[in-house]
Protein backbone atom coordinates (compact mmCIF):
# COMPACT_ATOMS: atom_id res chain seq x y z
CA UNK A 1 0.00 0.00 0.00
CA UNK A 2 1.20 3.53 -0.76
CA UNK A 3 2.28 5.08 2.52
CA UNK A 4 2.41 8.65 1.21
CA UNK A 5 0.19 10.78 3.46
CA UNK A 6 -2.67 12.58 1.72
CA UNK A 7 -3.11 16.34 1.59
CA UNK A 8 -4.81 16.58 4.97
CA UNK A 9 -1.48 17.69 6.45
CA UNK A 10 -2.07 21.09 4.87
CA UNK A 11 -4.00 22.02 8.04
CA UNK A 12 -4.10 20.04 11.28
CA UNK A 13 -4.93 20.46 14.96
CA UNK A 14 -2.16 19.52 17.36
CA UNK A 15 -2.38 16.70 19.90
CA UNK A 16 -2.96 18.30 23.30
CA UNK A 17 -3.12 16.43 26.58
CA UNK A 18 -6.55 16.54 28.27
CA UNK A 19 -7.90 18.66 25.40
CA UNK A 20 -8.03 16.73 22.12
CA UNK A 21 -10.27 14.03 23.52
CA UNK A 22 -12.79 12.29 21.28
CA UNK A 23 -15.49 14.74 22.41
CA UNK A 24 -13.26 17.65 21.41
CA UNK A 25 -12.40 16.05 18.08
CA UNK A 26 -16.05 15.41 17.27
CA UNK A 27 -16.78 19.08 17.93
CA UNK A 28 -13.86 20.22 15.78
CA UNK A 29 -15.03 17.92 13.01
CA UNK A 30 -18.31 19.84 12.83
CA UNK A 31 -16.26 22.93 11.97
CA UNK A 32 -13.98 21.37 9.35
CA UNK A 33 -14.40 18.18 7.34
CA UNK A 34 -10.87 18.21 5.93
CA UNK A 35 -8.36 19.14 8.64
CA UNK A 36 -6.39 16.33 10.23
CA UNK A 37 -7.23 15.83 13.91
CA UNK A 38 -4.95 14.19 16.47
CA UNK A 39 -5.61 12.32 19.67
CA UNK A 40 -3.97 13.20 22.92
CA UNK A 41 -0.63 11.45 23.29
CA UNK A 42 -1.20 7.83 24.34
CA UNK A 43 1.72 5.87 25.78
CA UNK A 44 2.55 2.42 24.53
CA UNK A 45 2.19 1.14 28.07
CA UNK A 46 -1.38 2.40 28.28
CA UNK A 47 -2.25 0.41 25.16
CA UNK A 48 -0.28 -2.76 25.82
CA UNK A 49 -1.18 -3.05 29.50
CA UNK A 50 -4.29 -0.88 29.88
CA UNK A 51 -7.79 -0.28 28.56
CA UNK A 52 -7.38 -0.20 24.77
CA UNK A 53 -10.99 0.71 24.07
CA UNK A 54 -10.92 3.68 26.43
CA UNK A 55 -7.85 5.09 24.71
CA UNK A 56 -8.62 4.28 21.07
CA UNK A 57 -12.41 4.51 20.71
CA UNK A 58 -13.51 7.28 18.36
CA UNK A 59 -16.46 8.20 16.18
CA UNK A 60 -16.27 7.48 12.46
CA UNK A 61 -17.16 11.11 11.83
CA UNK A 62 -13.73 12.12 13.15
CA UNK A 63 -11.83 10.97 10.05
CA UNK A 64 -9.19 11.91 9.11
CA UNK A 65 -7.81 11.27 12.59
CA UNK A 66 -4.32 10.32 13.77
CA UNK A 67 -3.15 8.55 16.91
CA UNK A 68 -0.12 10.06 18.61
CA UNK A 69 2.02 7.58 20.51
CA UNK A 70 4.53 8.13 23.29
CA UNK A 71 7.23 5.52 23.66
CA UNK A 72 10.83 4.62 22.90
CA UNK A 73 10.89 0.84 22.45
CA UNK A 74 10.60 -0.26 18.81
CA UNK A 75 8.73 -3.46 19.59
CA UNK A 76 6.16 -1.71 21.80
CA UNK A 77 5.65 1.07 19.27
CA UNK A 78 5.18 -1.48 16.50
CA UNK A 79 2.54 -3.35 18.49
CA UNK A 80 0.77 -0.10 19.37
CA UNK A 81 0.83 0.98 15.72
CA UNK A 82 -0.87 -2.28 14.77
CA UNK A 83 -3.60 -1.44 17.27
CA UNK A 84 -3.94 2.02 15.69
CA UNK A 85 -4.43 0.46 12.28
CA UNK A 86 -6.87 -2.16 13.59
CA UNK A 87 -8.97 0.55 15.21
CA UNK A 88 -9.12 2.49 11.96
CA UNK A 89 -6.83 5.46 12.50
CA UNK A 90 -5.60 7.22 9.37
CA UNK A 91 -2.09 7.82 10.68
CA UNK A 92 0.13 7.07 13.65
CA UNK A 93 2.51 9.74 14.95
CA UNK A 94 5.51 9.43 17.25
CA UNK A 95 5.89 12.13 19.90
CA UNK A 96 9.42 13.53 20.02
CA UNK A 97 8.42 16.93 21.34
CA UNK A 98 6.74 16.74 24.75
CA UNK A 99 9.05 18.23 27.43
CA UNK A 100 7.13 17.23 30.58
CA UNK A 101 9.03 15.64 33.46
CA UNK A 102 6.73 12.62 33.45
CA UNK A 103 7.47 11.97 29.80
CA UNK A 104 11.22 12.46 30.34
CA UNK A 105 11.12 9.91 33.14
CA UNK A 106 9.66 7.48 30.64
CA UNK A 107 12.56 8.21 28.26
CA UNK A 108 10.38 9.46 25.43
CA UNK A 109 9.03 12.75 24.12
CA UNK A 110 11.49 15.59 23.47
CA UNK A 111 14.44 13.79 25.03
CA UNK A 112 14.39 11.43 22.03
CA UNK A 113 15.81 14.25 19.90
CA UNK A 114 19.17 13.35 21.48
CA UNK A 115 18.84 9.80 20.12
CA UNK A 116 18.08 10.06 16.39
CA UNK A 117 19.27 6.51 15.67
CA UNK A 118 16.83 5.13 18.24
CA UNK A 119 13.99 7.19 16.75
CA UNK A 120 14.95 5.90 13.30
CA UNK A 121 14.74 2.32 14.57
CA UNK A 122 11.42 3.00 16.31
CA UNK A 123 9.88 4.51 13.20
CA UNK A 124 11.17 1.71 10.98
CA UNK A 125 9.59 -0.87 13.30
CA UNK A 126 6.32 1.04 13.19
CA UNK A 127 6.37 1.36 9.39
CA UNK A 128 7.20 -2.31 8.97
CA UNK A 129 4.21 -3.25 11.12
CA UNK A 130 1.46 -1.18 9.43
CA UNK A 131 0.28 0.19 6.10
CA UNK A 132 -0.97 3.55 7.39
CA UNK A 133 1.43 6.55 7.38
CA UNK A 134 3.85 6.91 10.28
CA UNK A 135 4.94 10.48 11.05
CA UNK A 136 7.10 12.24 13.64
CA UNK A 137 6.40 15.39 15.65
CA UNK A 138 9.45 17.03 17.19
CA UNK A 139 11.01 20.25 18.45
CA UNK A 140 13.81 22.05 16.62
CA UNK A 141 16.19 21.01 19.41
CA UNK A 142 16.72 20.49 23.13
CA UNK A 143 18.82 22.39 25.65
CA UNK A 144 22.20 23.25 24.08
CA UNK A 145 21.66 20.89 21.13
CA UNK A 146 19.64 23.56 19.40
CA UNK A 147 21.50 24.45 16.20
CA UNK A 148 19.96 23.98 12.78
CA UNK A 149 22.64 21.36 12.09
CA UNK A 150 21.45 19.32 15.09
CA UNK A 151 17.89 19.36 13.76
CA UNK A 152 18.98 18.52 10.23
CA UNK A 153 20.95 15.54 11.54
CA UNK A 154 17.94 14.35 13.55
CA UNK A 155 15.52 14.59 10.62
CA UNK A 156 18.00 13.12 8.14
CA UNK A 157 18.69 10.16 10.39
CA UNK A 158 15.02 9.46 11.12
CA UNK A 159 14.20 9.80 7.41
CA UNK A 160 16.44 6.76 6.79
CA UNK A 161 13.51 4.74 8.20
CA UNK A 162 11.38 5.78 5.22
CA UNK A 163 9.42 8.36 7.22
CA UNK A 164 8.68 11.30 4.97
CA UNK A 165 6.48 13.55 7.12
CA UNK A 166 7.80 15.66 9.99
CA UNK A 167 5.73 18.05 12.09
CA UNK A 168 8.15 20.59 13.56
CA UNK A 169 7.38 22.70 16.62
CA UNK A 170 9.60 25.69 15.88
CA UNK A 171 10.85 26.05 19.46
CA UNK A 172 13.51 24.08 21.25
CA UNK A 173 12.62 22.31 24.49
CA UNK A 174 14.48 23.06 27.70
CA UNK A 175 14.36 19.80 29.63
CA UNK A 176 15.51 21.13 32.98
CA UNK A 177 14.01 24.07 34.83
CA UNK A 178 10.99 24.90 32.66
CA UNK A 179 7.46 23.61 32.99
CA UNK A 180 5.57 22.39 29.89
CA UNK A 181 3.71 25.72 29.86
CA UNK A 182 6.96 27.68 30.02
CA UNK A 183 8.37 25.50 27.25
CA UNK A 184 5.51 26.67 25.05
CA UNK A 185 6.29 30.32 25.71
CA UNK A 186 9.90 31.04 26.71
CA UNK A 187 12.12 29.42 24.07
CA UNK A 188 11.94 31.65 20.99
CA UNK A 189 10.21 30.57 17.82
CA UNK A 190 12.65 30.09 14.95
CA UNK A 191 10.46 29.55 11.92
CA UNK A 192 13.42 29.97 9.56
CA UNK A 193 14.82 26.62 10.74
CA UNK A 194 11.65 24.92 9.52
CA UNK A 195 11.62 26.83 6.23
CA UNK A 196 15.27 25.92 5.64
CA UNK A 197 14.58 22.27 6.43
CA UNK A 198 11.98 22.20 3.66
CA UNK A 199 14.35 23.93 1.24
CA UNK A 200 17.16 21.50 1.94
CA UNK A 201 15.00 18.37 2.12
CA UNK A 202 12.31 19.14 -0.49
CA UNK A 203 11.17 15.52 -0.83
CA UNK A 204 9.91 15.49 2.76
CA UNK A 205 6.51 16.76 3.85
CA UNK A 206 7.24 19.46 6.43
CA UNK A 207 4.49 20.82 8.69
CA UNK A 208 5.13 23.84 10.90
CA UNK A 209 3.75 24.23 14.44
CA UNK A 210 4.14 26.75 17.24
CA UNK A 211 2.64 30.16 17.99
CA UNK A 212 0.36 30.27 14.94
CA UNK A 213 -2.88 32.16 15.60
CA UNK A 214 -4.41 33.56 12.40
CA UNK A 215 -5.22 32.51 8.86
CA UNK A 216 -2.90 35.23 7.61
CA UNK A 217 -0.04 33.59 9.51
CA UNK A 218 -1.03 30.16 8.19
CA UNK A 219 -1.02 31.39 4.62
CA UNK A 220 2.36 33.06 5.09
CA UNK A 221 3.86 29.82 6.43
CA UNK A 222 2.42 27.84 3.52
CA UNK A 223 4.61 29.88 1.21
CA UNK A 224 7.53 27.96 2.72
CA UNK A 225 6.27 24.59 4.01
CA UNK A 226 3.67 21.95 3.17
CA UNK A 227 1.34 22.32 6.10
CA UNK A 228 0.44 24.17 9.28
CA UNK A 229 -0.57 22.77 12.64
CA UNK A 230 -2.47 24.88 15.16
CA UNK A 231 -2.60 24.06 18.84
CA UNK A 232 -4.07 26.19 21.59
CA UNK A 233 -5.48 28.82 19.27
CA UNK A 234 -7.64 26.18 17.59
CA UNK A 235 -8.89 25.11 21.00
CA UNK A 236 -9.55 28.55 22.49
CA UNK A 237 -10.93 30.03 19.26
CA UNK A 238 -12.47 27.03 17.47
CA UNK A 239 -14.56 29.06 15.04
CA UNK A 240 -11.26 29.81 13.31
CA UNK A 241 -11.59 26.33 11.80
CA UNK A 242 -14.91 27.10 10.12
CA UNK A 243 -13.00 28.57 7.15
CA UNK A 244 -10.39 25.83 6.85
CA UNK A 245 -12.08 23.76 4.16
CA UNK A 246 -12.50 26.66 1.75
CA UNK A 247 -9.16 28.35 2.48
CA UNK A 248 -6.87 25.32 2.36
CA UNK A 249 -8.73 22.53 0.56
CA UNK A 250 -10.87 24.29 -2.04
CA UNK A 251 -14.11 22.88 -0.65
CA UNK A 252 -17.26 24.47 0.71
CA UNK A 253 -17.29 25.16 4.42
CA UNK A 254 -19.70 23.08 6.48
CA UNK A 255 -21.27 25.77 8.65
CA UNK A 256 -22.51 29.29 8.10
CA UNK A 257 -22.72 30.37 11.73
CA UNK A 258 -21.82 29.29 15.24
CA UNK A 259 -25.36 28.32 16.16
CA UNK A 260 -25.18 25.57 13.53
CA UNK A 261 -22.17 24.17 15.37
CA UNK A 262 -24.26 23.92 18.53
CA UNK A 263 -27.10 22.25 16.63
CA UNK A 264 -24.68 19.74 15.12
CA UNK A 265 -23.44 18.72 18.58
CA UNK A 266 -26.84 18.08 20.15
CA UNK A 267 -27.44 14.55 18.71
CA UNK A 268 -23.90 13.50 19.63
CA UNK A 269 -24.35 14.79 23.17
CA UNK A 270 -27.72 13.06 23.52
CA UNK A 271 -26.09 9.78 22.48
CA UNK A 272 -23.25 10.31 24.94
CA UNK A 273 -25.68 11.07 27.77
CA UNK A 274 -27.59 7.90 26.97
CA UNK A 275 -24.34 5.98 27.53
CA UNK A 276 -23.90 7.56 30.96
CA UNK A 277 -21.49 10.33 29.98
CA UNK A 278 -21.73 13.68 31.80
CA UNK A 279 -22.60 16.78 29.77
CA UNK A 280 -19.51 18.67 30.90
CA UNK A 281 -17.18 16.25 29.10
CA UNK A 282 -18.49 17.57 25.78
CA UNK A 283 -19.33 21.18 26.55
CA UNK A 284 -15.98 22.01 28.17
CA UNK A 285 -14.43 21.94 24.70
CA UNK A 286 -17.01 24.37 23.34
CA UNK A 287 -16.40 27.28 25.72
CA UNK A 288 -14.58 29.33 23.10
CA UNK A 289 -17.11 28.87 20.30
CA UNK A 290 -18.57 32.36 20.68
CA UNK A 291 -15.27 34.09 21.46
CA UNK A 292 -15.54 37.88 21.02
CA UNK A 293 -19.27 37.65 20.22
CA UNK A 294 -21.96 39.51 22.14
CA UNK A 295 -23.18 37.20 24.88
CA UNK A 296 -20.03 35.02 24.92
CA UNK A 297 -19.44 35.56 28.63
CA UNK A 298 -23.03 34.65 29.45
CA UNK A 299 -22.71 31.50 27.31
CA UNK A 300 -19.59 30.38 29.15
CA UNK A 301 -20.99 31.27 32.56
CA UNK A 302 -24.22 29.35 31.96
CA UNK A 303 -22.32 26.24 30.88
CA UNK A 304 -19.85 26.55 33.75
CA UNK A 305 -22.67 26.76 36.27
CA UNK A 306 -24.94 24.07 34.85
CA UNK A 307 -23.19 21.55 32.59
CA UNK A 308 -21.46 19.74 35.46
CA UNK A 309 -24.70 19.13 37.40
CA UNK A 310 -25.97 15.59 37.71
CA UNK A 311 -28.68 14.93 35.15
CA UNK A 312 -27.79 17.94 32.99
CA UNK A 313 -28.96 17.35 29.41
CA UNK A 314 -28.30 18.81 26.00
CA UNK A 315 -31.02 21.36 26.70
CA UNK A 316 -28.43 23.10 28.91
CA UNK A 317 -26.22 23.68 25.87
CA UNK A 318 -29.19 24.80 23.80
CA UNK A 319 -30.22 27.25 26.53
CA UNK A 320 -26.69 28.61 26.78
CA UNK A 321 -26.63 29.22 23.03
CA UNK A 322 -29.93 31.06 23.21
CA UNK A 323 -28.14 33.69 25.29
CA UNK A 324 -26.24 34.57 22.10
CA UNK A 325 -29.12 34.90 19.67
CA UNK A 326 -31.32 32.49 17.78
CA UNK A 327 -32.39 29.27 19.55
CA UNK A 328 -29.98 26.42 18.92
CA UNK A 329 -32.64 23.72 18.64
CA UNK A 330 -35.58 24.47 16.34
CA UNK A 331 -38.96 24.36 18.02
CA UNK A 332 -40.84 21.08 17.45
Amino acid sequence: MDKQPPDYHRFSVAPMMDWTTRECRYFHRQLTRKALLYTEMVTTGALLFGDVERHLRFDEAEHPVALQLGGSKPEDLAKSSVLAQQWGYDEVNLNCGCPSYRVQNGSFGACLIAQPELVRDCVKAMRDAVDIPVTVKHRIGIDDADSYEHMLHFVGTVAESGCDTFIVHARKAILGGLSPKQNREIPPLIYEYVYRLKREMPDLTIVINGGIKTHAECEAHLEHVDGVMLGREAYHNPWLMAEVDSRYFGEQDSLQNRQQAVEAMLPFIDAELAQGQRLFYSTRHMMGLFLAQQGAKAFKRYLSENAWKKGAGSDVLAAAAELIGEPARPAA
